[in-house]
């Protein structure tokens, strides 16, 4: 089982670790992978390898549980669990431009893995194969990101980002029964959205939603909030990112970097004060 977490912003603080980490371990449970950490261990060694690697700003952290040496076949009872945390500098990861100005996107003719085949909800390391050759597909016509639809026809999410879609004022993300990760990059959206008084449903979406919308963005731990500008080679809106768009990627830049004290349990601090 893997986790990105979120990026190491100034003073050293990794965005809701804790979070991260409970998820992590319920995804091991969900596969039945045996772990013997704890959440607040995790914790303290993900810390720990952040404060002795002296990583800042646009850090990225992504922990990993997998399953070591044991029977050679198909069923992984008695093969050793292994734990490792990595962390290195990475940038946007669907680059600045794209950030400021807006990606473009087409539907995969990859459908996303359903509840009967995997556990979406997890995320499990193979489940990504899934998301690769989605990703692959789009890079390869010439499109920055997938949006990837479930067996049912409904949207899913991105190959690795949940999607939100904004028409008169309200925004719509797919429910975690059609087949997206519950993010947490996707509540923190939420939160400041219903915070700032915008209105936000969770319900399925059809691929035409995506031709009608006034606005769409994507958000991720390694995306945190990127517009699309078009999709399937149609303009979203007036092809430029909209103002709920904007107010989401303003309120998340401040939470991650702690300028919304009432949100500051949400940052846990490399060093104290």
């Amino acid at each position: 089982m893997s986790r990105g977490l979120g990026d190491v912003y100034k003073r050293q603080a990794v965005f809701r670790l804790t979070e991260h980490m409970e998820r992590l371990v319920r995804g091991c449970k969900a596969y039945g992978i045996p772990l013997d950490y704890t959440v607040e261990e995790l914790v303290d060694i993900t810390i720990s390898v952040v404060r002795e690697n002296e990583l800042h700003d646009g850090c990225y952290v992504r922990p990993l549980v997998f399953l070591g040496l044991g029977s050679i076949g198909l069923n992984p009872a008695g093969a050793a669990t292994h734990v490792m945390v990595a962390a290195w500098e990475w940038g946007a990861y669907l680059g600045v431009v794209g950030v400021k100005h807006g990606i473009r996107g087409r539907v995969s003719s990859w459908r996303r893995i359903n509840h009967e085949s995997l556990i979406p909800s997890a995320k499990g390391t193979g489940g990504y194969l899934n998301s690769i050759l989605a990703k692959a597909e789009a890079v390869a016509a010439g499109y920055e990101e997938a949006l990837m639809l479930n067996s049912e026809g409904f949207l899913a999410e991105g190959s690795g980002e949940n999607v939100f879609v904004i028409n008169d004022g309200v925004v719509t993300t797919p429910p975690v029964s059609d087949g997206c990760l519950n993010g947490i990059t996707r509540d923190s959206a939420i939160t400041l959205l219903r915070s700032g008084g915008v209105e936000v449903r969770e319900a399925s979406l059809s691929r035409a939603s995506l031709y009608y919308a006034d606005e769409v963005f994507l958000v991720g731990t390694a995306a945190e909030v990127t517009p699309l500008r078009e999709v399937d080679d149609r303009p979203i809106g007036d092809g430029k990112p909209g103002p709920i768009t904007r107010m989401v990627q303003d309120g998340y830049a401040d939470l991650v970097r702690g300028r919304i004290p009432e949100y500051d349990h949400w940052l846990t601090y490399v060093e104290a004060d």
